[in-house]
């Protein structure tokens, strides 16, 4: 599947100051897979060492970290000659031994010339008394698919050009805008995970029988996310952990057609109310990537963290499919759009995750007495307002409160309508949220 991650990697080989590479990411979101699309494509050679399923491997780190002797043993290992300069080494899974982390340090002070990327996922948490090597990597983030990375594995490549292409967007017809939204219905369901998304192509011929196909691996997919909190996390924290996991459905759900609630901890878990006593857990899910939090400020004014109190938050989940599979969501209802009031969740987790994957500027909410807008980022030295609409409605009394107030330079309303720009205030719809940044 064609990833847009492939232009960043292809940025870091060409960079002249190379450091190793570590390409971070939830599991399951393909990261894999593209570090061996990107040694197939990029270089004479790759060779792929996984630590998690080969753990031996471990032995080469641990006894030395000298990049000569570590390279060498590997060659012999794998009964094939490591190219520096013309091979791309792939370390996976590196979490499962810290001692490989360590030697990306001397791997970037000693063999720069070697292009090496590592993969992990709870990398952070799982490291014990070893340090992460600070200003000697690269970092990249990998997401789940996006709405257009979906529409180029479903072959909707004319859909997927015409979003990315902002004149076009901006005169798109009435037909090809329903087609979108029927289609944004479909990666409602599947959301961003290749496999997931793997399994809908392979059934689409039959969409019922492809949408059983979907919760099936999401479900299996969920199981081994539990099983990693299990495992990483302490037997009573990672009961918290996968509580608050799995009770992040329920959180959103109480939304009834408005925004989605500030997080509340009565009732997670039992005889627990208070943030201190689920503060750790709920670090644990944001650090492995499972969950996303976003602060509520309390003023339009900027920096927004500023204004915001580590209690009071949304709690979302990193993948609109998994949030599905977790609540047990009807996938016909979606696709009819008839889910009365997980629709407004639903969209909001959506358009969360896409200003994740585009932008790297802090997301909040906001609100101020009963007025509250979903999000708001930092734009042009001032906040710049997002509502999210889950219909078509275009009226909104918090945003005319906040544009009053603050007097934002760009407002956006994102909802089921075509694209419509009115002075200061972009009408902008669901599908087209990847292209927010570029149409402002």
């Amino acid at each position: 599947m064609k990833r847009s991650i492939l232009n960043d990697l292809q940025a870091w080989r060409a960079k002249k100051d190379r450091k190793p590479l570590i390409l971070k990411g939830t599991r399951q979101v393909g990261k894999t897979y593209i570090l061996q699309q990107f040694g197939r494509e990029s270089f004479s050679g790759f060779h792929y060492f996984n630590f998690e399923k080969n753990p031996e491997l471990g032995n080469y780190f641990r006894e030395n970290l000298d990049p000569e002797v570590i390279v060498q043993n590997l060659s012999i290992a794998i009964k094939s000659k490591i190219k520096i300069g013309s091979d791309l080494v792939i370390f996976d899974e590196i979490q499962s031994i810290p001692h490989v982390l360590t030697s990306l340090k001397y791997f970037s002070e000693n063999m720069p010339k070697l292009h090496i990327a590592a993969a992990g996922s709870l990398l952070g948490l799982c490291l014990g008394d070893h340090s992460y090597p600070v200003g000697k990597v690269d970092e990249l983030e990998m997401h789940p698919m996006s709405f257009e990375e979906f529409l180029i594995a479903l072959g909707e490549t004319d859909l997927q050009e015409i979003l990315s292409n902002p004149q076009k967007l901006s005169l798109l017809p009435e037909p090809l805008h329903k087609k979108l939204l029927h289609l944004l219905r479909q990666y409602l369901i599947t959301g961003g995970l290749p496999e997931v998304i793997s399994d809908f192509i392979s059934n689409s011929n039959d969409l019922f029988t492809a949408f059983q196909a979907v919760r099936v691996r999401q479900n299996t997919i969920i199981n081994q996310y539990l099983a990693d909190i299990s495992k990483h996390s302490g037997k009573i924290n990672s009961m918290h952990i996968s509580r608050i996991f799995q009770n992040i459905p329920a959180q959103l759900s109480s939304a009834i057609d408005s925004s989605v609630s500030r997080y509340k901890f009565k009732g997670v878990v039992e005889k627990v109310s208070k943030y201190s006593r689920l503060a750790s857990a709920l670090d644990w899910l944001v650090a492995a990537n499972l969950a996303i939090k976003v602060p509520i400020a309390n003023s339009g004014e900027l920096p927004s963290l500023a204004f915001t109190k580590e209690n009071i938050f949304k709690l979302f989940i990193f993948d609109i499919g998994i949030l599905g599979a977790l609540g047990d969501y009807d996938p016909q209802s979606i696709m009819n759009y008839d889910f009365g009031t997980q629709k407004g969740f639903l969209m909001e987790n959506f358009v969360l995750q896409h200003l994740r994957m585009n932008s790297t500027k802090e997301i909040c909410a906001w609100s101020e007495g009963v007025a509250e807008i979903e999000f708001v980022v930092p734009f042009r030295g001032k906040v710049m307002p997002i509502e999210v609409k889950a219909g078509r409605s275009r009226r909104s009394k918090s945003l005319e409160q906040f544009r009053k107030k603050y007097n934002p330079p760009i407002s956006v309303i994102i909802s089921e309508n075509n694209f419509r720009k009115n002075g200061p205030i972009v009408n902008l719809p669901h599908y087209a949220v990847g292209e927010l940044f570029k149409l402002i």
